[in-house]
C-alpha cells in the first residue's frame, strides 16, 4: 500500500533522514523504532506531506504523492495522529471529531463513523459535548485516534500513542491498535516503547541517526541481540 524509497530530507543544513526506504503492505501493522531525535517523526511527517522530502519517492497504492499537498493525502487515505495529540481543546469532543471529517462529502457515512468511534471509544460518546481541553490524557488520546479514523483512512499513521500514558492505558491503546487493524485500517505506528511495538507488529525497522539500519518481523527485531541491547533494556 505504501512504498517509500530513498526518501531524504533537510532542516536547512541538518539531514534529518538519508535514503530511507521502507514498505507497508495492505492489512499490516509496522512499527518504526528508534531513539529520540532518531527521524521516526520526521518520517510520518513527510509521508502525511506536512514536512516537504528533498528527494526521494512516496508512493501510495504504486502511485507517487511527492507533489501532492497533505489536505489531498488526507483525502486520499493518508490520516496521522500527531505526537502529543494535538487536538482543539477549546472544542467539544464532537466538534473534534467532525473535523476530521472535514473533508468528507457523505453525511449518512460520517454519521455511520461517528457511531462507530463512539461504539469503539464509549467514554467519547460520554463526553461528546465536553471541552476536549479538559479530558484527561488517555482520553485526549483515544479522541485524536477518533478524530483521525473519521476521515475513513486506508492508512493511520500513529506517532507516540502511548506517550505519557499510565501502563494501564498504554495496553488499552495497543489493544484498540490492534481492533483498529483487525477492522481493515493499516498501521504505521512510531513508538518509544519498542516492547509494545513489536509485541503488535507484523514487521519493523529500526532507525538512527535518520538511517534505516535493520529491519525484520516483530518477532525477530524482539529477538534481536542489538535491539535487546539498544531498545529492550535486555
Amino acid at each position: 500500500m505504501l512504498e517509500i524509497k530513498n526518501l531524504n530530507l533537510h532542516y536547512g543544513v541538518i539531514h534529518a533522514l538519508k535514503d530511507i526506504s521502507l514498505t507497508v503492505n495492505d492489512g499490516e501493522i509496522v512499527t518504526l523504532i528508534g531513539a529520540n531525535g532518531a527521524g521516526k517523526t520526521s518520517t510520518l511527517r513527510t509521508i502525511s506531506g506536512l514536512e516537504k522530502a528533498t528527494d526521494g519517492e512516496i508512493l501510495l497504492d504504486g502511485e507517487s504523492i511527492m507533489q501532492v499537498p497533505a489536505p489531498k493525502r488526507v483525502a486520499m487515505g493518508i490520516s496521522q495522529v500527531p505526537e502529543g495529540r494535538r487536538i482543539f481543546p477549546d472544542m467539544t469532543v464532537l466538534e473534534n471529531l467532525e473535523m476530521g471529517a472535514y473533508l468528507r462529502k457523505d453525511k449518512e457515512g460520517v454519521k455511520e463513523d461517528m457511531e462507530m468511534v463512539y461504539g469503539r471509544f464509549p467514554i467519547l460518546g460520554v463526553r461528546k459535548k465536553q471541552l476536549a481541553g479538559t479530558l484527561s490524557g488517555g482520553e485526549q488520546q483515544m479522541l485524536a485516534m477518533g478524530r483521525a479514523l473519521m476521515s475513513r483512512p486506508k492508512i493511520l499513521l500513529l506517532d507516540e500513542p502511548s506517550m505519557g500514558l499510565a501502563p494501564i492505558l498504554v495496553q488499552e491503546i495497543f489493544n484498540i491498535i490492534k481492533v483498529i487493524n483487525a477492522t481493515g485500517t493499516t498501521v504505521l505506528l512510531v513508538e518509544q516503547n519498542a516492547n509494545m511495538a513489536l509485541s503488535i507488529a507484523d514487521r519493523g525497522y529500526v532507525i538512527e541517526t535518520g538511517s534505516i539500519v535493520l529491519s525484520g518481523t516483530g518477532k525477530e527485531l524482539a529477538q534481536s541481540p542489538a535491539v535487546r541491547k539498544a531498545y529492550l533494556g535486555g
